[in-house]
């Protein structure tokens, strides 16, 4: 669990699934107040055309984030290059793409990425993928942060959208959750959570929440860069 440091400017830019899309996240920052502090909710890296430009842009506007799946993914691969061991999952174009042009400084930048950031000021957790309703945030577990999409009729946590409904929906707080990851559902607004991956890198908007006005700022994606799946 991580807690942000207190804020010397009034704002936060909290930024969906953002995939490579180095040119709308830079349109999207041209709208948003110069003084806002930047998040993103995870899957910075792989499918769109420019990871390498999105993590090193990030880096230089001392953002903060959390880790999504697919980060996770390149980032288990480059670790097994580094102990000389095969890859744990078969690699494709996308994420051999993101190994191809990310040095090690910017995969040590994604590797401290921890999966849930809390901002106590706006009372809000953020997260990649989602949170099992009714489990603390500190006995959630990694898994579930980056990857869950929806609660089972059985209560069971799920990837798959099509097993049950969001898990967002039957989230109680006490904190507001910001997450991404579910492209397919799109834009979810909840009682209590906000879901932010617009599927921008599919052609959709890259959209973001800006608070404390809880204000919903999107930018079209240029086009599409990769096809839903």
């Amino acid at each position: 669990m991580v807690e942000l440091r207190p804020l010397s400017t009034p704002h936060r830019l909290i930024v969906g699934d953002v995939h490579g899309c180095l040119d709308e996240l830079r349109d999207l920052l041209a709208v948003a107040p110069s003084d806002a502090e930047l998040l993103l909710v995870g899957d910075l890296v792989a499918k769109g055309p420019d990871s390498a430009g999105v993590v090193a842009l990030c880096r230089e506007r001392a953002a903060r984030a959390v880790r999504g799946n697919h980060d996770e993914h390149c980032l288990r691969a480059w670790r097994a290059d580094r102990r000389g061991e095969p890859h744990p999952r078969k690699l494709g174009p996308a994420h051999r793409q993101v190994l191809a042009t990310l040095d090690d400084d910017a995969f040590r930048w994604l590797d401290a990425l921890p999966f849930w950031l809390r901002l106590p000021r706006d009372g809000v957790v953020v997260v990649h993928g989602g949170l099992v309703p009714d489990v603390a945030l500190d006995a959630q577990q990694p898994e579930h942060a980056m990857t869950l999409r929806s609660i089972t009729p059985a209560g069971e946590p799920s990837k798959c959208v099509e097993h049950g409904v969001p898990w967002a929906s039957l989230w109680r707080g006490p904190e507001r959750a910001v997450f991404g990851h579910d492209a397919l559902r799109g834009l979810q607004r909840h009682p209590h959570a906000l879901g932010l991956d617009t599927g921008c890198v599919y052609g959709g908007t890259l959209s973001a929440l800006l608070l404390p006005e809880d204000e919903l700022i999107q930018i079209p994606a240029r086009r599409a860069y990769v096809d839903v799946t």
